[in-house]
């Protein structure tokens, strides 16, 4: 669906378009996803600098941990997709899991992770699963 901006949109719409990014599914990826993620806010942050610097680092801190769930989690290919919002930067994962993401309990003695998941509903302004025929979308939205 085209979109044609309005004279009344900031210009962060009209200049840093979406960017998607598929990746094979492999260990890797989670950097490829955080370098992608990473090129895209340095597109944005040339039209519509963040308002604090920790949002910028939030955002990188949040692909990497979708990113590392969709290679542990989910078997396969996951696609990166990045936009702007009017107050923000949406995030969607897709994975070809169904299964809804859930924390675990997180255990600092060992180094089995389990905090992922308390980062990302701590971090992002809201978090959705929505299942798909072919797996899920996890969308996040978190302030810039």
């Amino acid at each position: 669906m085209a979109h044609e901006p309005r004279g009344d949109e900031p210009l962060a719409f009209q200049e840093v378009p979406s960017r998607t990014t598929c990746f094979s599914g492999e260990p890797h990826d989670v950097t490829g996803a955080r370098l992608a993620a990473e090129e895209y806010l340095r597109d944005l942050a040339r039209v519509t600098p963040p308002r604090a610097s920790e949002c910028y680092h939030d955002v990188l801190l949040i692909v990497g941990e979708l990113a590392a769930n969709a290679v542990q989690y989910a078997p396969g290919p996951f696609e990166l997709r990045m936009r702007r919002t009017f107050d923000g930067v949406h995030v969607t994962v897709h994975d070809s899991s169904s299964e809804r993401p859930a924390p675990r309990p997180f255990r600092p003695s060992r180094s089995e992770g389990g905090i992922g998941w308390y980062l990302i509903e701590t971090l992002c302004t809201q978090v959705s699963v929505v299942s798909a025929g072919n797996g899920k979308d996890v969308h996040v939205f978190l302030p810039w």
